[in-house]
């Protein structure tokens, strides 16, 4: 593939930021390059994560959050708008639907939209391995807000949670969320919650039910609520979490399908990012960010290092021992680790 000039990302070219965007999730040795010149011109995006279970509506929620957005005639220039929706990939083939565009088709014809979807590639956490890169080069392309749709995401499945400004979960009535809602997990990560398909019986009750859970999470703890359940290991999202604390999520019962409530999902958003920006958690958030990524990359750099130097006839005998039960998993690890790193 022939070299990408960083500037012409930078100037809007689409041909140029589509290539990038392959070479980065293909793991391309040029994507290095593209990232480390481009990072200096990030920093400005508004990354906003939609998570949820499969099936609450999620493709379509963004469809027209984003008309929305680009809509909305307060705002004397719209904002530019990227959306990356990550897909599950099959465990057994490797491949990837990438339904989302297909959802998505109406906001085509806008150019000041970006749509790119990606596949998981087995990562959990409802991410992919490379959306925080692709969110990198999005914002060095000048996109004023990133909307990250995630894989439909179980109660453990937050990393959205460590990479997006504002994090968005929804909800669908009669999915057993009045029970999931009280356990700790994705509920926990939410700035705004969402109800959505209001027009299926049991959506008020859904909502009141989130509501009481929000106002009980609240009273009983000194973490602000939707914010329980986080390792005390990390400082940065603690401070995220002190400073947060007269930001109580808002819950929004909407019919994306019918575009019911989307404005109002809007205004709350747009006054999040406000919230982060006047409190100063904005920079906290990034901080945490940047290093969850540096802390990401060693590991990687690591574990290739690793298995470079691995001999692959050492690492088959002691998995044999492994199975034979002559070792148990945790004594071959540190076998073969230390045996690499002495």
């Amino acid at each position: 593939m022939s070299k990408i000039d960083p500037q012409a990302i930078q100037n809007g070219d689409r041909l140029a930021l589509s290539r990038a965007l392959t070479v980065i999730e293909n793991d391309d040795p040029q994507s290095l390059e593209i990232q480390a010149d481009l990072f200096p011109h990030t920093g400005q995006s508004h990354i906003v994560g939609v998570t949820g279970a499969p099936g609450t509506g999620k493709s379509t929620l963004v469809n027209q959050l984003v008309k929305a957005f680009r809509q909305n005639k307060s705002e004397t220039k719209p904002p530019k708008v990227a959306v990356i929706a990550v897909d599950p990939t099959s465990p057994f083939t490797g491949g990837a639907l990438l339904g989302d565009r297909i959802r998505m088709a109406d906001l085509s014809g806008d150019k000041g939209v970006f749509i790119r979807s990606m596949a998981s590639r087995g990562a959990l956490g409802g991410l992919a391995h490379n959306t925080a890169a692709f969110a990198t080069i999005l914002d060095a392309a000048g996109f004023d807000m990133i909307v990250i749709e995630t894989v439909g995401a179980g109660q453990a499945e937050v990393d959205v949670a460590q990479l997006a400004h504002t994090v968005v979960v929804v909800e669908a009535p009669g999915m057993g969320d009045d029970i999931q809602s009280i356990k700790a997990g994705i509920l926990e990560i939410a700035d705004i919650l969402v109800v959505n398909k209001a027009d299926r019986p049991g959506a008020d009750n859904t909502a009141r039910t989130l509501k009481v859970m929000l106002d009980m999470a609240q009273n009983s703890s000194n973490l602000p609520a939707g914010k329980h359940g986080t390792s005390n290991s990390d400082h940065l999202f603690q401070d995220i979490y002190i400073k947060q604390e007269t930001w109580k999520p808002p819950v929004h019962t909407i019919t994306a399908t019918e575009g019911k409530g989307i404005a109002g999902l809007a205004a709350d958003i747009q006054a999040h990012r406000a919230y982060l920006q006047d409190t100063g958690v904005w920079q906290i958030k990034e901080a945490h960010r940047l290093r969850r990524d540096l802390d990401a990359l060693i590991r990687d750099k690591l574990l290739q290092q690793w298995q470079q130097a691995l001999d692959q006839e050492q690492f088959e005998g002691v998995l044999q021992d492994v199975i034979e039960r002559k070792y148990s998993p945790i004594e071959a690890a540190n076998l073969l680790v230390h045996d690499k790193t002495k």
